[in-house]
């Protein structure tokens, strides 16, 4: 949406509700749309995914934000604050639509299903699939590039993909044909174990 536009519909709406001692404006934030400042009395709304999401997206992000206002700091996202931003008009979703766009990171994560995740901060430790199961998996291990290109994750992460793969099996040696060899160590430790090939260079 364009912003000059959505910055009248934000004011419009807010004067609407009763906010018209309340500021707006907008931030360069990337991983939520907008935010209500109950101590600075100000509604603000991302710049990035503003200009990426339509018209009745944006409206909604307004109406959620205008919702928190009225309901209190206390409310949060709880049935106080669903029921005044059903009230106004809003969806009373407590996220963006997923269906929505969305800005990637240049932390892009990828499992041996083909699920995808993007960070923008490098993953602070090994991590498997929550879409593929709940809990920890190596077979649902996510692999990382970061802009598209492998990265070196840095000690501590290669200590827990060393301890992770120790646990069944072998402990991970860097040679020739290691890659090889943890993963056929692993699919015999455990049956049915799915996983991909990998690159150990980074622990080299």
């Amino acid at each position: 949406m364009n912003l000059v536009a959505a910055s009248r519909l934000a004011r419009e709406l807010m004067d609407q509700h009763g906010l018209k001692a309340w500021t707006f404006e907008f931030d360069d934030a990337v991983r939520r749309a907008g935010m209500c400042s109950y101590a600075k009395r100000r509604i603000s709304l991302s710049a990035p995914l503003t200009r990426i999401h339509d018209e009745r997206e944006v409206r909604d992000t307004i109406l959620h934000e205008v919702a928190h206002a009225l309901a209190g700091s206390k409310a949060k996202h709880g049935p106080v604050w669903r029921e005044v931003a059903v009230r106004i008009g809003c969806s009373g979703r407590r996220c963006v639509d997923p269906s929505a766009p969305s800005i990637d990171g240049p932390w892009v994560g990828s499992c041996p299903g083909g699920h995808r995740t993007t960070r923008f901060r490098r993953p602070p430790g090994i991590m498997s699939c929550r879409s593929c199961g709940p809990r920890f998996d190596l077979g649902n291990l996510i692999a990382w590039t970061y802009k598209g290109r492998n990265a070196a994750m840095g000690e501590r992460y290669d200590a827990q993909v060393r301890g992770a793969f120790r646990e069944v099996g072998e402990v991970p040696d860097t040679g020739p044909g290691a890659e090889e060899r943890i993963v056929r160590a692993a699919r015999e430790r455990v049956p049915g174990l799915l996983v991909e090939p990998f690159d150990l260079s980074a622990l080299r």
